[in-house]
């Protein structure tokens, strides 16, 4: 059984979902998935379809060939199509923090989520214990001032050495530069607090505290070269009161951060996730 998925934007014009599934039908495909929506601010066409092929004669490279040629310059389409025998390679960026590192490597564990991982970097050493009982290979690369661009170079080694498809900053406390945002642009995925920009700094949940906040939430998004501004993929929030200490506030933040990431990736590495002018479509 060969299964694939596609992706399709463009403008929104008359005749495209019958093109493409009358398309899929003349290739012997069998439509499992679609979903569609339209941009009527941009006017702009966006699906996501999966379908399923038969027999030993199936061939991606040719699908993608013909598809290009019937459909997507006809419609002036951009497009992206996924075999499912691919799975997408992630890599893990950590420092300090270990509850959303430890979140991932268990549902990684448990074949939860749809993807390989190759590998774990950190700009420290204290999370490596962690990799090695997971058996995943762990990287220590330091990150100064006077070292980041070199750092930055042994991590695009490495990216490219493993193949890597998407990067997730899991609690990763360094600020990626554009060097590695372009090589991976909305391929780069990070997880925040949802108080910025109102509560800034290292200690969000204290100032949030004092504040007496009755919602705290988390945000995970595709990272840009403008801080914190990127694609939202994910985000939850969750209601406190006055009885909660900072403690307890931290543990709920850091609970919610441990589910809108793994959110996150599932809809990336499921390709549930197109950007447009950086905004996202999220496909159910």
């Amino acid at each position: 059984m060969n299964k694939i998925t596609i992706l399709i934007h463009c403008k929104d014009l008359s005749g495209i979902i019958a093109s493409v599934t009358n398309f899929i039908v003349e290739q012997n495909g069998n439509i499992i998935y679609l979903d569609q929506h339209v941009d009527r601010e941009q006017d702009i066409f966006f699906m996501r379809l999966e379908s399923e092929f038969i027999g030993d004669n199936f061939s991606t490279d040719a699908f993608k060939s013909a598809f290009k040629t019937t459909l997507a310059e006809k419609f002036e389409m951009k497009w992206r199509i996924y075999s499912s025998h691919n799975k997408p390679k992630m890599a893990l960026f950590v420092s300090k923090y270990d509850h959303c590192l430890y979140d991932i490597l268990g549902r990684y564990n448990s074949g939860e989520l749809n993807l390989e991982i190759p590998f774990i970097i950190s700009n420290h050493i204290d999370l490596k214990p962690i990799a090695d009982s997971f058996k995943i290979p762990f990287f220590h690369i330091p990150v100064t001032k006077a070292t980041k661009a070199e750092a930055e170079d042994k991590q695009l080694e490495l990216l490219k050495t493993y193949n890597v498809d998407f990067i997730v900053l899991a609690r990763y406390m360094q600020i990626v530069s554009s060097k590695l945002i372009n090589k991976y642009p909305n391929k780069i995925i990070n997880i925040h607090h949802s108080f910025l920009p109102a509560f800034v700094g290292a200690k969000p949940y204290h100032s949030a505290y004092k504040r007496g906040v009755k919602i705290i939430g988390a945000t995970s998004h595709y990272v840009t070269e403008e801080l914190d501004a990127g694609p939202i993929i994910e985000q939850d929030v969750a209601h406190i009161s006055h009885t909660y200490t900072i403690e307890a506030l931290i543990a709920k933040g850091r609970d919610l951060e441990k589910i809108v990431l793994a959110n996150a990736i599932k809809l990336h590495a499921n390709r549930k996730v197109m950007v447009f002018n950086n905004k996202t479509v999220i496909f159910s």
